[in-house]
C-alpha cells in the first residue's frame, strides 16, 4: 500500500466512525493492556512482573510538565535523562535497552491510550506524549513485556483523563532559567453523551548551553462518546510543531573542561538544527458482545515531516549528504479479543489480537554548504510494515496461585528503493525478519498484603530505519544488520498496605547480536551500527513508599544493574568481552521526601544519583558519579469557582557541574551533554469551572 491510499483508508476509517453518534468517557484498553497493565489496583498484586504506576499528582508536581524525563525519574530500573536539547529529545532506557539511542527511544515501546507512539521499526517519539492531559502513566518490565512485540524491553503507556463532568478551563504558565517559558490552555466537560479534553501549549527556551533555542508548539484533541450500554468509542488527535530547534551537539572532554555551555564549532558552522512536524490521529473502538466476550478496535495514522542539517558538508561519494529530509507517511490497526471464561473448571481471561503497522518514508540528503541546503546527494523511499498476532491467558490455578502464559509472532519487512543514481549504482533492497516470543509468569498470594512471583521469556528487537541507514563503506542501507534476541528471567516481590507500599525485582537477562555502534563510515565520519555478540543484563530494582507520619511522605526507587558484553570483538579487532555497556550506571538512585502540612500547600526535597557511565564500548572515556538535589513546593486556594495554584522549583540545589546524559559512541569523542548548575522555574496555575 503507498502513502496516499493509506492516508485516504486511514481517513476514511475515522470519518466513518466520527459519524456515529456517541463514544465512552472511559479509559479504553486493549486486551494486552488489561491484562498486563492498565488493571484495577487489587489485580496488582497478581501480575507476575514488574509495574510501576505514575499518578496525575506525579505528573504535575510542581515540575515545567513538558519532557517525559520529569516523572519516570521516579521508577527503578528506568533511566529517564532531560539531554538539555529538544533536537534530539529526551534518553530513556529500561535495565539497559535503549541506552544507545543518540536521539529518540530505542528498546522500550512508548503507547498513549492504545495507540502505539513507537513505529513498527522500534523507534520512539517521546515528544508526542500528551503529558497535560495524562491522567497516569504505567512502566512495565520484564519478560512478559515482550509480548507487546519488537524491541519492548520496557513499556511506557500513558493513559489520558476525561474531561470534567463541568465545563472547565485550566490555564498554567511557568517561566524560568536560560529564557524558559511555557504557558499551557486546557478545556474539558462533558456535552451530553460527547466528552472532550483539549490542550494547546508552547514552549520557548534560550537553552542552557550556547545554539539550543527551541519553540515547541502542541495541540491534543480527546473525544469520547457513548454508544449505548455495551459500545464505546474514543477520538484521539495530536499535533506537535517544532520549526528550526538548534542542536549544539555533544562536547568532548576537552571543550566540557574549557567551557560546558558552549556549543561545538562545528555546530555553528554548519547551523546544526532540526526542524519536526508531525500529526496523528487515532481511534479505539470497544465492544462486550452478549457472550461476555469484548472485542476492540484500534486504528490510527499521521505523518511526520523532519529537516535535520548535521555537522558535516556530506558532499563526498556516498556520503548521502550533510542536510536530510525525511516525508514519513504512518498508520496501523489492531483487532482485539477478550473473554473471561473456565477452561478446566479454572477461571481463566484469555485475549487475542491481530495487528498490523506500517511507515513509509521518502529519504533525501542535500550538501550542508554551512547552513544552506545544497545540492542532492541520496534519494530513495523506504518501507517498513509489520504484521503480528498473540495469545495471552491468565488463569487462577487456586486462590493464591495465578499463572500468565502468552506468546506473540512478529514479522518486520524493510523495503528500499533507490532512485539516486548518480553514484552509478542502484542500492534498493530489502530484508525480512520473523519472530516468536513466548512468556510465562507464576504469582503466588503469600498474605492478603504480600505476592511473590517470577517469569521468564523471550524478546527481539530489530534494527530501527536509521540504523539500517548507512553501511561502513558504500552506499545503500545496512541489510547485514540483524536482529538481536533475548532470554529473560525475573522474580520479585509485592507488598501493598496502607502505609506502605514496596517491590523488588530480581532480573537476568542474555542478549544475542546487540546491536551496537559501528564503525564511523568511511569519508563522511558519520555513525553506522553493527552487532557484537553476546551481553548480559543483571540487576536489583527497589521502590518503597512510606508514610512516616500523617503529613511526612518518603519514596526511594533504587536499581543495581551490571550490563556487559560477554563476547565483542569490534570494528578494530579489540576483543571488549567484559567491558560494561555503555550509558548504563551500575547504580541509580531517586529519594523523595514530601511534606504537606495542609490540604493547600505541599513541598518537597528530592535528590537524584547516578554512579559512574562509560560513554564507549572500550571503556576508555566516562562520566563521573554525582548526586544531585531539587526542591519544589506548590499552594492551592480555591476562590468560589476559580482555583489558583502558584508552584515554584529549584533544581541542583548544591550548584554541581555533573553530565546529564551521554550521546554513547559520540562521533569524535563528543560524549558530554553537561547538565545545568542550579536553575529556577516558577509558576502560576488558574483553574475555572462552570457549575
Amino acid at each position: 500500500m503507498n502513502p496516499s491510499s493509506l492516508r485516504v483508508a486511514l481517513s476514511s476509517a475515522l470519518l466513518c466512525t466520527a459519524t456515529l453518534a456517541h463514544s465512552t468517557t472511559d479509559t479504553l484498553q486493549l486486551p494486552t493492556q488489561t491484562i498486563l497493565g492498565a488493571s484495577d489496583e487489587s489485580r496488582d498484586l497478581s501480575l507476575p512482573l514488574a509495574r510501576s504506576t505514575l499518578f496525575a499528582d506525579d505528573l504535575s508536581s510542581a515540575n515545567l510538565g513538558a519532557n517525559l524525563s520529569e516523572p519516570l525519574q521516579r521508577v527503578p530500573g528506568l533511566l529517564a535523562l532531560n539531554r538539555q536539547n529538544y533536537a534530539q529529545d529526551v534518553q530513556v532506557s529500561s535495565r539497559g535497552f535503549g541506552a544507545r539511542a543518540q536521539f529518540g527511544v530505542r528498546g522500550v515501546r512508548l503507547v498513549q491510550d492504545g495507540i502505539p507512539l513507537t513505529m513498527p521499526d522500534g523507534q520512539g517519539q517521546p515528544a508526542q506524549f500528551d503529558l497535560d492531559n495524562l491522567e497516569r502513566i504505567e512502566v512495565l518490565r520484564g519478560p512478559l513485556s515482550a509480548l507487546y512485540g519488537n524491541a519492548s524491553g520496557g513499556i511506557i503507556q500513558g493513559f489520558s483523563s476525561e474531561g470534567s463532568a463541568y465545563p472547565t478551563l485550566d490555564s498554567r504558565g511557568s517561566i524560568g532559567s536560560d529564557g524558559l517559558w511555557r504557558e499551557r490552555l486546557k478545556y474539558g466537560a462533558q456535552h451530553g453523551d460527547l466528552n472532550v479534553a483539549a490542550n494547546l501549549s508552547r514552549l520557548e527556551t534560550d537553552g542552557y548551553r550556547d545554539h539550543s533555542e527551541t519553540r515547541r508548539d502542541m495541540a491534543n484533541l480527546r473525544l469520547g462518546w457513548d454508544i449505548d450500554d455495551v459500545s464505546s468509542l474514543t477520538l484521539v488527535v495530536n499535533a506537535l510543531d517544532q520549526p528550526e530547534t538548534q542542536d549544539p551537539l555533544g562536547l568532548t572532554a576537552a571543550a566540557l573542561e574549557a567551557d560546558r555551555q558552549q556549543a561545538v564549532a562545528q555546530a555553528e558552522r554548519f547551523d546544526t538544527r532540526k526542524s519536526v512536524s508531525h500529526q496523528q490521529l487515532g481511534m479505539n473502538y470497544q465492544r462486550r458482545l452478549a457472550s461476555d466476550d469484548q472485542i476492540t478496535v484500534m486504528a490510527y495514522g499521521g505523518e511526520r515531516d523532519v529537516q535535520q542539517f548535521l555537522a558535516f558538508p556530506g558532499n563526498a561519494l556516498y556520503s548521502g549528504g550533510g542536510v536530510i529530509e525525511l516525508d514519513r507517511r504512518f498508520g496501523g490497526s489492531e483487532l482485539g479479543w477478550q473473554r473471561d471464561t473456565t477452561l478446566f473448571e479454572l477461571p481463566v481471561t484469555l485475549a487475542a489480537g491481530l495487528s498490523w503497522n506500517y511507515q513509509g518514508e521518502g529519504r533525501k540528503g542535500f550538501v550542508n554548504q554551512f547552513g544552506h541546503k545544497g545540492g542532492l546527494q541520496r534519494d530513495e523511499f523506504n518501507r517498513v510494515e509489520s504484521r503480528e498476532a498473540y495469545l495471552i491467558s491468565t488463569w487462577q490455578l487456586a486462590p493464591r496461585w495465578h499463572l500468565t502464559a502468552g506468546a506473540r509472532y512478529s514479522k518486520v519487512k524493510f523495503d528500499s528503493d533507490d532512485n539516486y543514481f548518480v553514484d552509478g549504482q542502484d542500492d534498493s533492497g530489502s530484508v525480512r525478519y520473523d519472530e516468536t516470543t513466548p512468556a510465562l509468569g507464576l504469582s503466588y498470594q503469600w498474605t492478603p498484603d504480600v505476592s511473590l512471583y517470577g517469569a521468564i521469556g523471550k524478546g527481539f528487537e530489530t534494527p530501527t530505519a536509521q540504523e539500517l541507514a548507512y553501511r561502513p563503506s558504500g552506499s545503500g542501507l545496512n541489510f547485514e544488520l540483524r536482529p538481536s534476541k533475548a532470554d529473560n528471567a525475573e522474580v520479585g516481590l509485592k507488598l501493598r498496605r496502607e502505609r506502605t507500599q514496596l517491590d523488588l525485582a530480581l532480573f537476568y537477562t542474555e542478549t544475542d547480536n546487540e546491536i551496537v555502534t559501528g564503525a564511523s563510515q568511511v569519508n563522511s565520519g558519520r555513525t553506522t551500527y553493527a552487532n557484537a555478540g553476546q551481553s548480559t543484563r543483571q540487576g536489583i530494582e527497589l521502590s518503597v513508599q512510606q508514610q512516616l507520619a500523617p503529613s511526612l511522605t518518603g519514596y526511594l526507587a533504587y536499581t543495581w544493574l551490571d550490563a556487559r558484553f560477554d563476547s565483542y570483538t569490534n570494528s578494530n579487532g579489540d576483543d571488549l568481552a567484559g567491558n560494561r555497556l555503555p550509558g548504563v550506571p551500575r547504580h541509580s538512585l531517586y529519594a523523595e521526601l514530601a511534606w504537606q502540612p495542609t490540604a493547600s500547600f505541599s513541598t518537597a526535597l528530592e535528590m537524584q544519583s547516578l554512579s559512574q557511565r562509560y560513554a564507549n564500548d572500550d571503556n576508555s572515556a566516562e562520566a563521573p558519579g554525582y548526586a544531585a538535589f531539587n526542591w519544589r513546593a506548590s499552594y492551592r486556594q480555591q476562590l468560589g469557582s476559580l482555583q489558583l495554584e502558584p508552584f515554584a522549583r529549584i533544581d541542583n540545589l548544591t550548584d554541581k557541574e555533573y553530565i546529564g546524559s551521554l550521546i554513547v559512541n559520540g562521533a569524535g569523542a563528543r560524549y558530554y551533554e553537561p547538565a545545568p548548575e542550579r536553575s529556577w522555574l516558577i509558576g502560576l496555575g488558574l483553574q475555572y469551572r462552570w457549575q
